[in-house]
């Protein structure tokens, strides 16, 4: 689990309610009408921008922001030293038996498209074309994200003009003025809170998660293209560590 990310919204929504309980009491900012207006507003507004199959993914897109199983970039340095070592004394072929424990489909696809005898210029293009996909699919995760993030405010705004237009309505009693105000401004509050504090954020996580993963892909495959021209285990190590930022290649030597 990524631990900023539960971290993050439990200190953000615990300040504000932190805030909303130091002035008044909690059960003013809730309106159920205002909660259906900004909630069912915004995944309907989405629905009309996206495909069905999309927004249905949402539950995934969500779960990629709050939970990540990539590996390490020096768990992918000593994987590959381990296959060059053993593709270097028993040849390429020895690595199939390998294949079948390997995970990650697309480390998987790689030794196996290099196992097969493929060159490595093929190896290459498919391995882009990977990668290209990939980016694409979390673009729309990160797009359908922002796409949230810009249509709460704007229902939050449409509940608050609703709330208006039926105050002005009874405004021949004053006294009812102020709180038919506040619940106008409600909408607005539940807008924002979940654009600035979840919908946004989420999508700048995914956009972080992308390069992250994007990184870890094209690493392995310039490991799995190193091996397929039997490069020297030693030249692998020193192409794979240049991924890695200065400091941590001085630790890690």
């Amino acid at each position: 689990m990524d631990l900023a990310t539960v971290i993050g919204l439990v200190l953000s929504f615990g300040l504000v309610l932190s805030a909303i309980l130091s002035k008044g009491s909690i059960a003013t900012f809730i309106d159920p009408a205002s909660m259906l207006i900004v909630v069912g507003g915004t995944i309907g507004a989405a629905m009309i921008n996206f495909p069905l199959g999309n927004i249905l993914g949402v539950v995934g897109v969500v779960k990629n922001t709050l939970f990540s199983s990539l590996e390490s970039p020096q768990e992918i340095i000593d994987r590959f030293m381990e296959y060059a070592n053993r593709a270097r004394r028993e040849g390429i072929l020895s690595l199939e038996p390998l294949i079948k424990e390997i995970d990650d489909l697309y480390l998987k696809k790689g030794l196996q498209l290099t196992v097969d005898g493929l060159e490595p210029q093929s190896i290459q293009e498919i391995l882009e074309t990977e990668v290209s996909y990939l980016e694409a699919r979390h673009e729309r995760g990160a797009e359908i994200m922002m796409t949230f993030g810009a249509f709460a405010p704007a229902m939050g705004m449409i509940g608050t003009v609703i709330g208006l237009i039926l105050m002005l309505k009874t405004m021949d009693d004053p006294s009812t003025i102020g709180p038919s105000m506040a619940v106008a401004l409600i909408t607005t509050f539940y807008g924002a809170l979940l654009a600035n504090l979840v919908f946004l954020p989420m999508a700048g996580k995914l956009k972080q998660r992308s390069k992250e993963e994007v990184l870890l892909k094209e690493m392995v495959m310039e490991g799995i293209l190193s091996i397929s021209k039997g490069e020297n285990p030693r030249i692998i190590q020193e192409k794979l560590s240049s991924f890695l930022p200065p400091k941590s290649r001085v630790q890690e030597d």
